[in-house]
């Protein structure tokens, strides 16, 4: 079976390779796909990667067209929703509780999300109703929302600041309403691009208190100017640099967990280990690999309590790849959540 599907370097280097894939071993299974979100990582990709083109999506929805002998569970037609990196379930790590300590993981093996065809492990799978694959494909950006979500804490009725409003930040800022923040900030670039124009107008709708927009507004006075002593949590979407912010606004004895990555050269910031220990700080890292929370994500998607239909801005094919990437680089168009349909128009 032929494959085409998408790798990318720095330079809006965006290729569309075709590879071979082959009959389905015992324990792998055919998938074909029908959406695949644009994660952050690939933007990053395209605008900073310098090394060989990396293969593009991991946000994927899909459908089941064979399977091997021995896959469990599965059959011709099913909708899955595909991991990118799943854990082993044997090792010492996953028999103990912890499956997000595993080393012994299962991936995409070096292909594409966002492509035509996938050969994957059956326990990277995970079964879905009710949803079209568009929304679907939200599934595994909302589960690395929900994991820095739950990695915060967030006390009853407490204060959080989301840092970045993209789309995982716009989630987070939804799922810390639903885990019963009593106050939810976000903040942003201003809203001077179609791009953050229409992110910080989503944030409105998804109950945000405060919004603002970094650059225009001091982040330290906004927030201190509704709550003196901080807030408590922090959650950083955004890149590194965006945890100075965040020390200037967290409460003492909060937490702060934080996911934003850069490639370009901006992954190093300087901290002062004497501040965080007097004002006794939590920095969390969070890493949604391997993945978690996945089925929960699901649910919340399709019953609506978090809804992709105001996510989704914008469906593109192969050929309109490079320019969507452009387009959320450079904030020209007002993109939300972009996701590739490889076979057109679902």
């Amino acid at each position: 079976m032929k494959s085409k599907g998408l790798f990318g370097k720095k330079g809006l280097d965006i290729q569309l390779l075709e590879r071979e894939i082959g009959p389905p071993d015992e324990d792998h299974v055919i998938v074909k796909v029908h959406a695949c979100g644009v994660c952050g990582t690939d933007v990053n990709f395209v605008r900073d990667w310098a090394d060989d083109p990396m293969p593009l999506g991991h946000e994927i929805a899909g459908e089941v067209v064979e399977l091997g002998k021995n896959v469990p569970n599965l059959k011709p037609g099913d909708r899955v929703i595909v991991e990118d990196v799943s854990m082993c379930g044997l090792c010492t790590d996953c028999k103990s509780g912890h499956p997000e300590w595993c080393r012994n993981l299962y991936s995409l093996e070096g292909q594409p999300g966002m492509g035509e065809y996938l050969s994957v492990r059956y326990n990277c799978l995970d079964k879905f109703e009710g949803l079209d694959y568009v929304s679907a494909s939200l599934t595994e950006p909302l589960a690395v929302s929900l994991t820095a979500v739950l990695n915060a804490e967030i006390p009853l009725g407490g204060s959080v600041a989301v840092l970045g409003p993209g789309p995982l930040g716009l989630m987070a800022a939804r799922l810390a309403k639903l885990r019963g923040a009593g106050f939810v900030a976000i903040t942003g670039q201003p809203a001077d691009t179609p791009r953050e124009s229409a992110r910080l107008e989503l944030a409105k709708a998804f109950g945000c208190d405060l919004i603002v927009e970094a650059g225009k507004q001091n982040v330290e006075d906004e927030i201190k100017r509704r709550l003196p002593d901080g807030v408590d949590r922090v959650i950083v979407t955004s890149p590194p640099e965006s945890i100075y912010d965040a020390l200037k606004i967290i409460h003492f004895g909060g937490i702060i967990t934080f996911l934003g990555l850069h490639f370009g050269g901006k992954n190093t910031i300087k901290v002062d280990v004497n501040d965080l220990i007097f004002r006794k700080i939590t920095l969390r890292p969070t890493f949604a690999e391997p993945a978690v929370n996945f089925p929960i994500s699901n649910r919340l998607l399709r019953d609506g309590l978090v809804d992709a239909r105001k996510l989704v801005t914008n469906t593109f094919g192969f050929g309109e790849a490079k320019q969507t990437m452009a387009a959320i680089i450079d904030g020209s168009q007002p993109i939300i959540k972009a996701v590739l349909l490889p076979h057109g128009s679902e």
